[in-house]
């Protein structure tokens, strides 16, 4: 066998929570705010009752959640900000006030899978042979709603994987508006098939970075005739839900990787952030992390783009072009020919490549690899960012087969043309055994990165959607083991 399982295994932990706003009433469009009786209810509470409460919320949750009283706070004003005549309060009152509008959120209570692993920042503290990497999870909570967690593991020397226990409290990140390029924004309308004379106007007056600020202004200051034409409204509302689907997302410098999680920010990502494909991109030396993502609205889904340098501080922004489409958009991890590249599925069943000059506008993908074997026939995909060798580029790739089993497999690339393949894995490198096909979806191994270090490539993979694994297998071995691809 080319691939070997460790015992090295990763499960979704309930007691992972986050404390979020809740809103009594507001958990769908079809109900009604109970905010102001909550509030009514809270205010008449007698004094002694509330120092009573108060000190027992500390002490219940005060150890699950990062700077909890601060939270309490945040979502009491949150809450007063609404309702003006709501009266002066205790720090007591205030925090049960909080309280009674928050809820904690387990970020894996259903599944934890889907991971890729890419060299950490800091590799302190090692023994010769070893190296830290950071290993990206997608986590699935309440309601099926995936966000981005992480972990972190040793390897080496050897044939040795260990996870590093995982921090606590889980800590969300703090979002704020991001800033755009003229010439992205323009892209993207093209893709929404939003260019008029509003949309002219807009860009034509707007540097050639800027913000959301900047194109409320412009709008703001727009002719009427413009504001007022049937297909106004559409352009503004638009204009309005692309600006916001930019953001940056950061931690404290006290919060460890592991106890970071990056939750849906936008409306376009509101169902779900999953299957991030994270690789270390080397820009002519200058190092940054960098991640495609799947965003998902419940009906629609895309590809999004995050990039960070430092695994701290996180930039999600849309990506554009023909290429932008569907699942599964992988990064190469360095320019080739002075362009950024990376493989798609933009057709939901081949494998592609596209290229791109900016790394967020891309062209028409150029197909290189289309189902073939039995365990590939319904669709395949990448199993993360292809990984360069002294032969070629080395993508690991899953197949869906019959009973919708998963599968990986492996094919090489040119180095110079990855347009190009020149061999492939005639068998998987991995399927599902016995122990692994049961779990949230069933028949299911899938990575979103390896990694090769010391001639052995490591694949953390997830099994079945309820936990993850790691496999690893001996470089030279696998790329003997592949063979020509037919002409």
């Amino acid at each position: 066998m080319i691939a070997h399982r460790l015992v090295a295994d990763l499960r979704a932990d309930p007691k992972r929570v986050i404390a979020r706003l809740y809103l009594p009433g507001e958990e769908s469009p079809y109900t009604r705010s109970r905010t102001s009786h909550v509030v009514a209810r809270v205010l008449a509470l007698p004094e002694d009752h509330i120092e009573n409460l108060a000190t027992g919320l500390l002490e219940a949750f005060a150890d699950r959640h990062h700077n909890y009283a601060d939270q309490l706070d945040e979502h009491a004003a949150i809450i007063g900000s609404h309702l003006p005549d709501t009266p002066a309060m205790s720090r007591a009152r205030t925090q049960v006030m909080g309280a009674s509008f928050t809820a904690e959120y387990a970020v894996e209570a259903a599944a934890l899978c889907n991971p890729s692993a890419v060299l950490h920042p800091d590799q302190n503290g090692l023994r010769a042979g070893e190296a830290r990497l950071a290993v990206s999870l997608r986590a699935i909570g309440e309601g099926h709603v995936s966000s981005l967690g992480f972990a972190t593991a040793v390897i080496g020397p050897g044939a040795r994987w260990t996870f590093e226990p995982r921090e606590s409290p889980v800590v969300a990140g703090v979002s704020a508006p991001a800033r755009w390029a003229r010439d992205h924004l323009r892209a993207v309308l093209a893709d929404e098939g939003q260019v008029d004379d509003l949309t002219h106007n807009v860009l034509a007056g707007l540097p050639d970075v800027f913000t959301a600020s900047e194109v409320q202004q412009i709008l703001t200051d727009a002719h009427p005739e413009l504001l007022t034409r049937p297909s106004g409204m559409a352009s503004i509302e638009v204009l309005r839900r692309v600006m916001a689907s930019a953001y940056e997302v950061s931690f404290p410098a006290d919060v460890a990787l592991s106890q970071q999680a990056i939750l849906p920010a936008t409306v376009e990502e509101r169902n779900g952030i999953e299957d991030a494909r994270f690789v270390r991109f080397d820009d002519d030396g200058r190092i940054d992390y960098r991640a495609t993502y799947t965003a998902y609205d419940g009906q629609q889904i895309a590809p999004r783009l995050l990039i960070s340098p430092d695994l701290r501080t996180f930039r999600a922004h849309r990506l554009a072009g023909p290429a932008a489409r569907n699942k599964g958009m992988a990064l190469f991890p360095r320019r080739i020919n002075g362009r950024h590249w990376a493989l798609c599925r933009s057709d939901g069943e081949n494998t592609s490549v596209a290229s791109s000059y900016d790394g967020r506008i891309w062209g028409r993908p150029t197909l290189v690899q289309r189902p073939k074997a039995s365990w590939e026939v319904v669709q395949i995909g990448n199993c993360g960012s292809p990984i360069e060798t002294d032969r070629g580029w080395l993508v690991l790739t899953h197949g869906v087969g019959p009973m919708r089993t998963y599968a990986v497999g492996a094919i090489l690339l040119d180095l110079n043309d990855p347009t190009r393949i020149a061999c492939r894995l005639a068998e998987p490198l991995l399927e599902a055994g016995l122990d692994e096909r049961d779990g949230y979806v069933p028949n299911v191994v899938y990575s979103c990165g390896g990694i090769v270090h010391d001639r052995r490539l490591w694949l953390p993979y997830g099994i079945s959607d309820s936990r993850i694994g790691v496999a690893w297998a001996v470089i030279d071995e696998l790329l003997d083991a592949m063979i020509p691809e037919d002409p």
